[in-house]
């Protein structure tokens, strides 16, 4: 039988603990893939659609920015609701609107079935490390995020093969429609297997759920003005809404006891440093993962030798990571981040290297190093980020991380733009950018190495 909430202070039994582990790959799998498939299938889904590339780009935009406003209230919800159901609410969301996608009849249906897919995916993204961490024993939560890690890359490498294979068989709805079945199974194993959590008895903060999705909101629209020809009134007017609702929304969270934007937890220096080793980490790897096609394209390789020279980067990163999580377990994270990161930034300067005279081996071992120091630092991180917060704000902590890394994305990307505009050649200043990144999060790891106040368990 599941366990209550009284007795899953030290994970669960280890029969349902599998079956817990279940659901949560392929919440997992389904979400992760989401995002890799469908930028794949973008020109046949504008070519079927009848609209032109600009357009299409909100099919991955309104997911994203979907995800991002909604984060913060869902994992305070998770909080008070319990993590359990805010979870398998979400995938019953993202399982309805996927069906949804599969039958849109044009791009405006579409792309708000999108919104509804995103705010489902905020749903298990809010509070998914939360539930790891009832899930499993503290002395494995980091073999747990370890396993986490393993299937976030195996999803992201198998992604674009899988998009492939389906568009090679079927037209671009199956992408969305084979998502349902897999869904409704998650929900269904999830309803036996998680663990009811402890609930706060807090109420949610509609004012402060408002404020964080305007300041969210306008700073994806400032970063993205940035890259494109945009009126210097609209920059501003996006920059000073972005920063006055952020202002008036830390002002209200600093008094709180329970906040939706957990000021409280930024106060513990491992949990603030850990965030920031994350934020940094996820802009070098977006910043690296966006340049590198156009890098590669312009020393002589083609779409397809591209892709599969670029798969020994996550594959190296599926096998280090659960090697990392097991021994967070034992040594501190600060010194597996920046031995992680520092091999990380050491991938991508020697990337950034590459000439027309280098070989596919001597390229493989580039990407493996750089996939490899990321698959190191990223469970150890994570599982701090977790064990450094109390076990009744795991929820808050859970969807601080989740913020922290869709941040250091969004930048990254607007970034990236930013560099292949303004800089030449484009692709490879953005790759050093990414290394800079890499070494400043190495920096910030080490910090954590020096004599901090002991985390909150």
């Amino acid at each position: 039988m599941p366990q209550n909430a009284a007795n899953t202070h030290d994970g669960l039994p280890p029969s349902q603990r599998r079956w817990a582990i279940v659901t949560i790959g392929l919440a997992i799998f389904i979400t992760v893939i989401d995002q890799t498939i469908v930028n794949v299938a973008l020109p046949t889904i504008g070519a079927d659609l009848n609209i032109d590339d600009a357009s299409s780009v909100w099919i991955v935009n309104a997911y994203q920015v979907a995800i991002m406003l909604s984060l913060l209230p869902l994992a305070s919800a998770g909080d008070i609701l319990g993590y359990k159901h805010v979870y398998l609410a979400g995938l019953v969301l993202f399982g309805l609107a996927s069906l949804g996608c599969a039958l849109a009849p044009s791009l405006l249906v579409l792309t708000l079935m999108r919104v509804v897919q995103g705010l489902g995916a905020a749903g298990v993204m809010s509070v998914n490390m939360a539930l790891v961490r009832f899930i499993h024993p503290i002395n494995r939560l980091g073999h747990g995020i370890g396993i986490n890690a393993v299937i976030i890359a195996v999803s992201a490498a198998a992604g674009p093969t899988i998009a492939s294979s389906i568009l090679a068989f079927a037209p671009w709805p199956w992408l969305f429609a084979v998502k349902v079945p897999i869904t409704a199974a998650a929900v269904a194993i999830g309803i036996y297997a998680l663990p009811e959590t402890p609930r706060s008895n807090h109420s949610f903060d509609l004012i402060g759920a408002v404020l964080s999705a305007i300041a969210f909101g306008t700073l994806i629209a400032f970063l993205d003005a940035l890259s494109r020809p945009t009126p210097l009134a609209l920059r501003a007017g996006e920059l000073l809404l972005t920063l006055s609702s952020g202002y008036i929304l830390v002002r209200r969270q600093v008094v709180g006891a329970s906040p939706l934007l957990p000021v409280d937890l930024l106060r513990i220096p491992m949990f603030s440093l850990s965030l920031l080793t994350s934020t940094c980490s996820f802009l070098a790897q977006t910043l690296a993962f966006i340049a590198l096609p156009f890098h590669l394209e312009s020393i002589g390789y083609s779409a397809v030798d591209i892709g599969l020279l670029m798969t020994p980067w996550p594959l190296a990163t599926a096998v280090f990571a659960p090697i990392a999580g097991r021994l967070s377990d034992r040594y501190p994270a600060g010194l597996l981040g920046l031995l992680g990161l520092a091999a990380f930034a050491a991938g991508l300067a020697a990337l950034a290297l590459l000439t027309v005279r280098t070989g596919p081996l001597d390229m493989v071992w580039r990407m493996a190093l750089a996939g490899a120091g990321f698959g190191l630092y990223q469970s150890p991180n994570n599982r701090t980020i977790q064990a450094s917060a109390p076990r009744t704000r795991s929820g808050g902590a859970s969807g601080m991380q989740a913020i922290a890394r869709l941040l250091g994305q969004t930048v990254g990307a607007a970034l990236t733009a930013l560099i292949l505009a303004r800089f030449v050649p484009g692709a490879l200043s953005a790759i050093w950018f990414a290394a800079a990144f890499a070494v400043l999060g190495a920096i910030v790891s080490a910090i954590r190495l020096t004599d901090l106040p002991q985390p909150k368990n």
